[in-house]
């Protein structure tokens, strides 16, 4: 609680890894790596990486050339150890892109060199032309989704998994050595569906919506995140919630916004005002349960 008695909000930084997301430039290592530590050392709760390959802007935007970003799981790892009280995130992995079975080994890796700092987020992808262009099968990406998460969450939770599935296999497959939680990092599902609903509430430790932006925006999420938690059988109260939302902050501007609109398929309507306008927002967040 804060000291008004109002809910308290962790706030956390997604970091601009994407070309041309700095006044038009790409920002490269050492720039992130500045913004990360100026985002610690200031008191922000968590850094996020996005994992995208290469956006095909062309899709969406005809005539623009596509927009790739630096690879998540090398970042994060960077990040891990150049950080020291910082929580950090992916926002989120694209099941799809790598092994579950490594990822996991990937993720619990990245938790030890942390020192128990990372949030596991997990989505099954948003953008069949990505898949496409960096050979990835695109068909069934729910079910692929669900099977993977079954391999991650067994390995991350009880150190072993036996799975056979239509898509993936782990026969008999161990995760050693173990990092340094007992049941791994939380897992986040990014999720935009009810049947990502549905297992967001059966699988993860935290549910992430975004980018709705504003607070009146998130009230039927949450409705449909507490259903599903219903429908499976658990007390809603027992999962995380999160969103992302976009800030316009005064003097700085979203870089690449019109990309972003056509992306999300929805139109955007980042946070703006004053620092004050932007907290009190963000509290109605925190009001509603976030």
């Amino acid at each position: 609680m804060s000291a008004t008695g109002a809910p308290s909000l962790k706030v956390g930084l997604l970091l601009p890894t994407y070309e041309g997301m700095v006044d038009g430039e790409t920002p490269h290592w050492a720039d992130l790596l500045a913004l990360a530590r100026h985002a610690e050392a200031v008191g922000f709760d968590s850094l996020w990486v996005v994992d995208h390959l290469v956006i095909p802007v062309g899709q969406f935007v005809p005539g623009a050339q596509p927009m790739g970003a630096w690879e998540c799981w090398s970042l994060l790892a960077a990040l891990a150890a150049a950080t020291t009280r910082i929580e950090l995130g992916s926002l989120v992995t694209c099941t799809a892109f790598r092994n579950p079975a490594l990822l996991a080994k990937m993720a619990d890796t990245v938790d030890e060199i942390s020192g128990g700092r990372l949030t596991l987020g997990l989505g099954a992808g948003s953008l069949p032309a990505e898949f496409a262009a960096c050979g990835y099968p695109a068909d069934h990406r729910v079910d692929r989704f669900e099977e993977a998460l079954a391999i991650i969450r067994g390995l991350l939770r009880d150190g072993q998994v036996d799975f056979v599935g239509r898509h993936y296999q782990a026969r008999e497959c161990e995760l050693r050595p173990r990092g340094p939680r007992t049941g791994g990092p939380p897992i986040l599902v990014g999720a935009r569906s009810p049947r990502m609903d549905r297992l967001a509430a059966r699988h993860a430790d935290v549910w992430n919506a975004a980018w709705p932006n504003r607070a009146e925006a998130l009230v039927a999420r949450l409705a449909a995140i507490d259903a599903a938690c219903q429908e499976v059988g658990r007390d809603p109260a027992t999962l995380e919630r999160t969103v992302g939302v976009m800030v316009d902050l005064p003097g700085v501007g979203l870089s690449r916004d019109w990309i972003w609109a056509k992306i999300v398929r929805e139109p955007l309507k980042p946070l703006t005002g004053s620092a004050g306008e932007i907290a009190a927002e963000l509290q109605s967040c925190a009001d509603l349960g976030v």
